[in-house]
């Protein structure tokens, strides 16, 4: 079964005063909070953002290659008909629909959608209402009218989805705007079903939600040091990796991948951060699958693995030791490519260099050493 994700970011955010998708919380938009969630899911293999005039410039230069995107209506049930027609196009055979407004989705939340899904049901994430609640009358001046019992009450998250042909269905039979995906097929006659939510799974509607979102980011900090040295290479065409950037013209460094020593460093600092080991646990040198491996795959492994732990990279800062080549020159192409390998933006990446003043190893242009430290929160 192909199962397609349709991120909604196309909201107006009337009640917002701005396009709250665009908001930074923890140094990424909130609408990135949300994708990066949907991209760590095996099970989806489509992801469509459907976007508004006014974020899909941004919106797709930043995920090209990654996800289709495409313009949404002006309402939701005109934006969840725009992912739907995509999902169709693309052959998938399942579809769920996510808000991009909603950044904290937990892995296991969508894990549980997609498993209902999975089996031929219509599904969404939904929490019991704790609280009590009254069905009152506008026009009797907010008079209670209805003393509803909570026990029967779910407050509906998302995602929600099923079967794409009920959703095809369900646009023809239904001609008017509904508030959520299940509402739509509810009304054209289908069966829907919950699975349990999640409380912190909450809508950013409100600037004070922003507030909120902002606070739930940085609940927990930490922060790994990463420290390698590389001696440099006797062979004459051995190319010099560093930081991700080709130094052209220059020694190369000695080791069983390309010895990218400033990567080696900074994944080392990902890792400690996260208490996950060091990069011969996971890249060992004897194995020759390794050899003269790019190391900016070590550190995409290293993203990833901070990712499935729930944390997110907060700054990278990283102090290399060399004689030569000449570092700072280079500085930026260095915070920009492990910025991009990161998905983070290159302010948060430091590069300082100095020499060893001709003592030690590396004073004598033996080779070079990086430190690297690493912070993130959850």
């Amino acid at each position: 079964m192909k199962l397609a994700a349709v991120l909604l970011a196309a909201g107006s955010g009337t009640r917002f005063g701005s396009d709250k998708l665009l908001v930074q919380i923890g140094g990424q938009p909130v609408w990135w909070h949300s994708f990066q969630a949907l991209l760590q899911q095996p099970d989806i293999q489509q992801i469509i953002v459907v976007c508004s005039e006014s974020n899909f410039a941004e919106i797709r230069e930043r995920i090209a290659g990654r996800a289709e995107v495409i313009l949404g209506g002006d309402t939701r049930t005109a934006s969840s008909l725009a992912g739907r027609w995509r999902a169709a196009q693309l052959k998938c055979e399942s579809v769920l629909f996510h808000d991009a407004a909603r950044p904290f989705v937990p892995k296991e939340v969508i894990t549980r959608v997609i498993s209902a899904i999975e089996s031929g049901k219509a599904v969404a994430a939904a929490v019991p209402v704790v609280d009590t609640i009254k069905e009152c009358s506008v026009e009797l001046a907010h008079q209670v009218i209805n003393h509803l019992d909570r026990t029967k009450l779910w407050a509906m998250q998302t995602p929600q989805g099923g079967p794409i042909h009920w959703f095809s269905e369900a646009f023809t039979k239904v001609n008017e705007a509904t508030t959520d995906d299940l509402e739509l097929l509810g009304k054209a006659g289908f069966e829907t079903h919950v699975v349990l939510g999640d409380p912190i799974n909450f809508k950013i509607t409100t600037p004070e939600d922003a507030i909120r979102a902002q606070s739930l980011m940085n609940r927990e900090n930490r922060t790994g040091l990463g420290y390698d040295i590389h001696r440099f290479s006797t062979e004459a065409d051995r190319p010099c990796w560093l930081g991700g950037v080709l130094f052209e013209n220059e020694t190369g460094l000695d080791g069983h991948s390309d010895a990218d020593v400033v990567l080696h460093a900074v994944v080392d600092a990902l890792l400690g951060a996260i208490c996950a080991g060091d990069i011969g646990q996971l890249f060992p040198n004897d194995d020759p699958t390794n050899k003269n491996r790019a190391s900016s795959e070590f550190l995409e492994a290293a993203r990833d693995k901070v990712r499935s732990e729930g944390w997110r990279i907060n700054h990278i800062d990283i102090a290399i030791q060399a004689e030569k080549p000449k570092i700072m020159p280079r500085a930026l192409d260095i915070r920009k490519r492990i910025a991009e390998i990161l998905d983070i933006d290159s302010s948060r990446v430091s590069i300082k260099a100095t020499t060893n003043e001709g003592l030690g190893a590396i004073g004598r242009g033996e080779g070079i050493a990086t430190f690297a430290t690493a912070s993130v929160a959850r």
